[in-house]
């Protein structure tokens, strides 16, 4: 079981959101425990407006990641620290966009998610390498979270 390095405490509004409440601090795939914790989030932003609901927060969101991704860059020194998870927030909102609202949706955008953030094909890798820092921690999941989009759009397309 891998262990996430210990990080800065989350008594700050910064700690608490690029971890995502601490969900980037549980052991073993940090990364998975992030897009997990997105998914209630999500949910109450379905039921309060739809769709756009979700889009417009994973935006806003982007800009908070941006902030509270660079103030625990520089606490830890680390240039892409594991426990920050508001990145996979952000992308696995995205992906819940078009996702259709049962179980066997939200997981397919989850797995879709996760699978175009490890294994990082082509754009999403580039990303992540020609940025270091807050701005490609954060990208890299945004471009990872609308591949994931564009199979849930084939998806819902084809479902009718």
């Amino acid at each position: 079981m891998s262990r996430v390095p210990p990080g800065p405490p989350l008594n700050t509004a910064w700690a608490l959101l690029a971890t995502w409440f601490g969900a980037g601090r549980l052991p073993f795939a940090p990364g998975t425990w992030g897009s997990l914790a997105a998914v209630p989030f999500a949910a109450v932003l379905q039921w309060l407006g739809g769709p756009w609901a979700i889009a417009l927060a994973a935006f806003l969101l982007f800009f908070v990641g941006l902030w509270a991704s660079l103030r625990y860059v520089k606490a830890t020194g680390r240039k892409d620290p594991q426990d920050i998870v508001i990145d996979e927030v952000v992308g696995q909102w995205i992906a819940l966009i078009l996702a259709p609202i049962s179980l066997e949706g939200v997981l397919l955008a989850v797995v879709l998610f996760r699978a175009f953030d490890i294994v990082k094909p082509w754009p999403i890798r580039w990303i992540e390498r020609r940025w270091p820092g807050p701005l490609g921690v954060m990208l890299d999941d945004v471009v990872a979270g609308l591949a994931a989009l564009a199979v849930m759009a084939v998806v819902r397309w084809i479902g009718g």
